[in-house]
């Protein structure tokens, strides 16, 4: 209780309503055309709320929800978003639903404000502008991605229809196998690849050579091709035939130190590419001299009738095998060089000491009848 004794108690009239306060806490009301809103200070010890007009008399209501939101964002020293939102009560509720203000007898809950009008009032460069227009896009997101769902299967199976057409074109315009017949070539020649390289698969791939010339080649170009596909070495076959000589193996054996620099600088050939060629034409001299030629002492490996396999996929088809390993070794102890176990099964494969088309190629065929003759 109050002790109405107290000599600097008063009474003041605010609103319209009598206030017990101290006398020294008594304030004017502001005049009615004051040009600045009160502080923040003096609204609090007025006990005012912020949406009340200052000439506001007893059993007044408040202002319209426009007027009282403007008022609020001059007056509030927090930034003009959150403002907005202090002044329309956006503060989420307590769990009985209702908030503090809505519980005092006699308070007038404040005037809710449209959500339009809070982003009418935000600045466009605002955080909350911001975050808002990225939830936006997010949103908008997981919609797209919501409506995906499912259609996965059938957009493939309509792209692989599309993908099939553009295929079977394709396939209509690589050359025909020279044998005449329609059947599937090796599957790794597909419908994109290279002309070139379908030729060299129709022609020359698996079909067994006893030139020491292009042995030789093949040798050359089998170590080159390690780290790049056949396709790139193919279309420099004739830079390589071009700088050796056409592969004969006496010109290349007599290449100077100067001669294989400048090589290497006309022709944009590895410099360490060429002394091993130099070294291999060496090499095989000196095989010539021991054994008669090349091709004798490469064949007798497979005691001169080519393996055949009989692969039906061409991912059975290995990097290396027993046979490679073992030309590999010995080619090594008579000091090749470029002559590891991957590179020797592909230079078997390439002068058809080793039959590796599929069976259901028909080159598989032709080269098998060709090592017979």
């Amino acid at each position: 209780m109050c002790n109405s004794n107290v000599k600097s108690a008063g009474v003041a009239q605010i609103d319209g309503r009598p206030v017990l306060q101290p006398a020294g806490n008594r304030v004017a009301a502001p005049e009615p055309d004051a040009s600045r809103p009160l502080k923040k200070s003096l609204q609090k010890s007025l006990s005012m709320p912020v949406y009340y007009d200052s000439n506001a008399t007893a059993g007044a209501r408040p202002a319209p929800a426009e007027n009282t939101t403007r008022a609020a964002a001059n007056s509030s020293p927090l930034p003009p978003a959150k403002a907005a939102t202090k002044a329309a009560g956006a503060f989420p509720a307590e769990k009985s639903g209702r908030s503090k203000a809505a519980r005092r007898p006699g308070a007038v809950p404040p005037p809710v404000v449209a959500f339009a009008a809070l982003e009418a009032l935000e600045p466009a460069g605002s955080i909350a502008a911001a975050q808002r227009e990225h939830a936006a896009q997010a949103q908008a997101q997981r919609k797209l991605r919501i409506a995906h769902y499912g259609r996965t299967a059938s957009f493939s199976r309509v792209e692989g229809r599309v993908v099939g057409a553009a295929a079977a074109a394709a396939e209509r315009a690589v050359p025909a196998s020279p044998t005449g017949h329609d059947e599937k070539r090796c599957s790794f020649i597909t419908p994109y690849s290279d002309p070139l390289y379908v030729a060299y698969h129709d022609e020359e791939w698996g079909v067994p050579v006893h030139d020491d010339e292009l042995l030789f080649e093949m040798l050359t170009l089998s170590g080159v091709q390690v780290g790049a596909d056949w396709t790139s070495i193919l279309k420099k076959r004739h830079v390589y035939r071009e700088a050796f000589s056409g592969f004969n193996v006496d010109a290349v054996a007599k290449y100077t130190e100067k001669q294989m620099a400048s090589l290497s600088a006309d022709y944009g050939l590895d410099l360490g590419t060429v002394r091993g060629t130099v070294n291999n034409a060496c090499r095989i001299i000196e095989v010539r001299r021991d054994l008669g030629s090349l091709d004798r002492y490469v064949w007798a490996f497979v005691n001169n009738r080519p393996l055949s396999p009989s692969y039906k996929y061409s991912r059975k088809i290995p990097a290396k095998t027993s046979k490679s390993e073992c030309i590999s070794k010995d080619m090594v102890r008579r000091r090749f060089r470029f002559v590891g176990p991957t590179v020797v099964h592909s230079f078997m494969q390439a002068v058809g000491l080793t039959n590796d088309h599929l069976v259901s190629c028909p080159r598989h065929r032709a080269c098998s009848a060709a090592a017979v003759n």
